[in-house]
C-alpha cells in the first residue's frame, strides 16, 4: 500500500479496520490449479439441443482458468486470484462481479479470494481503492480522487456467495472490512442530505452521458446526486444488517437503518419522477437530468420502489423504444439522443454486471418470468456471437449488424473477457435461464423451470459439502408439471416452481450414501 507521509495525520483510523484480518494475513503458496485437470469437478450443464450453449460455458471456465495467478511477493497481496483481464490491476467493480460466475468454481479454486487482495489493501479509515497493480500492489488513485473507489458492491458479492454456500466463517472476516468501508463512504462520499455522489469511472459506467457538460463524464462528480451510488448504499445498508444478524452483531449495524430509511425518504423524493416513472440523477441546479440509463434499476435490487411504481418503473425493460432493444439490456435508452446502436461503451453497450444487476433486482420484485426472458435473450446473442467469433466479449452491441442482420460484439469491447462476460454463460445460465436459485442459509434450493427442453445441472456445488443432480424432462408446453430428477449426498429441500411460477410443490431428493 503506498500510503503518503502525510497520511499519518490525515487517516482517522476506523474501529471496525482494528478487525480487518487481512491485513495481518501471510500470503498464500499454493499451486495454481488447470482447467484441464479441474473440468471434470466443475458443474455441468445439461441442455438438449443447445451445444452451442455448452461449448461456450466450456470456452469460458477455459479462459478463467487461463487468467490466474499467484501474489507478487512484496505486494501486500495475500490470495491466489482471478485476473480482471484488462490492465493488470484488480478492479474492485470487475472483481465482485467476476466471482459471481468464480463462485460455481470454489470447489476447484478460491476465486473468492481475490477480494481478500482488496481487503489487505484497506486503509486504516476503510477506503479501498478501487484499481490496484498486481506487480506491484499500488493504488492508482489517491483516497479523495472522485475516481478513486466504488461502485461499492463488496458486501454484495460476499452475500451472493453466501447464498451458495452458508460459509459463516467467511462472512465474519469480512464483516467488518465491509463496515469500514460503508462507513468511509458515507463520511466522505455524501452531500448533506445524505445523498451519494461518484464519478464516471467511479460508477464503473465511463462514458454514460449524465453529467451537465462544463464536467469531466469520466472524473467528475459535477456536484451531482447520483442515482446508482445512492441505491447501492442502500443495498449494502441492508445486507450489511442481514450479515450482522447471522453473525449476532446487530449492536454493530446500529444506525444503517435509520441511514436507510431516511436516504429511501430522500432518494424517492427528489430523484423519482412520476411523469415518467423513473429514477434519474440530480443535478448541482436542482433539475432532474432525464437520461434514462441502466444504472436507475439498482433501485430494484436495493427494494426501494414502491409498490404503487414499480410496474410502470419495470416497464421500461420491455418498451422497444427504451431498453427493449434486440439485445438487451442497453447501458442508456434508445430513445437517448446519445445512444449508440453499435454500444459506443456505455452509450448503448450491453454488459454482463449490469444485466445480472438488472435481472436479480426483478427477482426481487417477483418477475421471474420476466428476468428469465430477459437472460434468455442475452445469452443467446452472446451464443450467437461465440457461435461466429470462438469467444465472448467486453461488452455487445444493442442492436444487430446493419448489414448481416447478426448480434455482434460492442463497439469498443476486448475478446477472450472473462472477464465479467463468464456471468453470462455460468451464472445468468444457471441462476435465470434455468432459474436455479441456491439459498444455503436455509438449506432451500428454488427451482423456476420455464424451459421445456430437458435440462438441468450436473455436479451442482451446495452448501458446505453438497453436491446435486438436477435434470429436469422435456415437457410439451410450459403448463405441463415438470417431471424432474434430483440426487444428492447431503439433505436438501427443493422448492419446484412452474407455468409463471403459479404452481409450486416441495420435494426431498434422493441422497446418496
Amino acid at each position: 500500500m503506498n500510503q503518503s507521509f502525510y497520511d499519518e495525520f490525515t487517516i482517522l483510523e476506523n474501529r471496525f479496520w482494528k478487525e480487518n484480518p487481512f491485513v495481518r494475513m501471510t500470503p498464500e503458496d499454493t499451486p495454481l490449479p488447470t482447467y484441464e485437470n479441474e473440468k471434470g469437478r466443475l458443474p455441468r450443464p445439461v441442455w438438449d439441443g443447445h451445444d452451442d450453449v455448452l461449448r461456450c460455458y466450456d470456452k469460458t471456465w477455459a479462459l478463467a482458468f487461463s487468467n490466474l495467478f499467484k501474489p507478487t511477493p512484496d505486494t501486500g497481496f495475500v490470495s491466489n486470484f482471478i485476473d480482471t483481464a484488462f490492465n493488470g490491476c484488480i478492479f474492485m467493480w470487475d472483481s465482485a462481479f467476476i466471482l459471481m460466475f468464480g463462485k460455481y468454481g470454489a470447489r476447484s479454486f478460491n476465486f473468492q479470494g481475490t477480494l481478500d487482495n482488496l481487503y489487505s489493501h484497506q486503509y486504516a479509515d476503510g477506503y479501498i481503492c478501487r484499481e490496484i497493480e498486481e506487480s506491484t500492489g499500488r493504488d492508482h488513485f489517491t483516497r479523495f480522487d472522485p475516481a478513486a473507489t466504488g461502485p461499492d458492491v463488496l458486501a454484495w458479492c460476499e452475500w451472493e456467495y453466501y447464498k451458495n454456500f452458508g460459509d459463516r466463517d467467511r462472512l465474519a472476516k469480512v464483516f467488518p472490512c465491509l463496515m469500514a468501508y460503508h462507513k468511509w463512504m458515507r463520511a466522505n462520499h455524501t452531500w448533506r442530505d445524505g445523498t451519494y455522489w461518484s464519478s464516471g469511472w467511479g460508477c464503473g459506467m465511463d462514458n454514460l452521458p449524465r453529467l451537465q457538460p462544463e464536467y469531466h463524464e469520466a472524473f467528475s462528480h459535477g456536484h451531482m446526486v447520483w442515482n446508482d451510488a445512492c441505491m447501492q448504499e442502500l443495498m449494502n445498508c441492508k445486507l450489511l444488517m442481514e450479515m450482522a444478524k447471522v453473525l449476532g452483531r446487530e449492536a454493530d449495524t446500529a444506525g444503517l437503518q435509520e441511514e436507510r430509511e431516511h436516504l429511501i425518504r430522500v432518494v424517492n423524493d427528489i430523484l423519482w419522477d412520476d411523469e415518467t416513472a423513473f429514477y434519474y440523477d440530480l443535478w448541482k441546479n436542482g433539475k432532474l437530468n432525464y437520461v434514462k440509463h441502466i444504472g436507475a434499476f439498482w433501485a430494484l435490487l436495493a427494494e426501494i420502489v414502491p409498490a404503487d411504481k414499480a410496474e410502470r418503473f419495470i416497464a421500461h425493460l420491455t418498451n422497444k423504444s427504451e431498453f427493449a432493444t434486440p439485445c438487451m439490456v442497453p447501458a442508456l435508452s434508445e430513445d437517448h439522443p446519445d445512444f449508440n446502436p453499435a454500444g459506443g461503451y456505455w452509450k448503448g453497450g450491453v454488459w454482463a454486471p449490469t444485466n445480472y444487476m438488472v435481472l436479480c433486482g426483478l427477482d426481487r420484485y417477483g418477475k421471474f418470468d420476466l428476468s428469465h426472458r430477459i437472460a434468455l435473450n442475452y445469452l443467446n446473442n452472446v451464443v450467437s456471437v461465440f457461435n461466429d467469433t470462438g469467444t465472448v466479449f467486453e461488452n455487445y452491441a444493442p442492436c444487430p449488424d446493419e448489414t448481416t442482420g447478426k448480434p455482434r460484439p460492442g463497439d469498443p469491447s476486448r475478446g477472450d473477457f472473462v472477464g465479467w462476460t463468464g456471468l453470462t454463460p455460468i451464472t445468468v445460465l444457471f441462476e435465470f435461464v434455468f432459474g436455479i436459485k441456491p439459498d444455503a442459509e436455509h438449506n432451500v434450493i428454488r427451482w423456476h423451470i420455464n424451459l421445456t427442453e430437458r435440462h438441468g445441472v450436473e455436479r451442482y456445488p451446495f452448501g458446505t459439502d453438497a453436491t446435486l443432480l438436477l435434470l429436469c424432462d422435456a415437457r410439451e408446453n410450459v403448463h405441463d408439471e415438470p417431471v424432474v430428477h434430483i440426487t444428492s449426498d447431503s439433505p436438501v429441500t427443493i422448492e419446484l416452481f412452474w407455468d409463471n411460477d403459479t404452481k409450486s410443490k416441495v420435494i426431498e431428493p434422493e441422497v446418496n450414501t
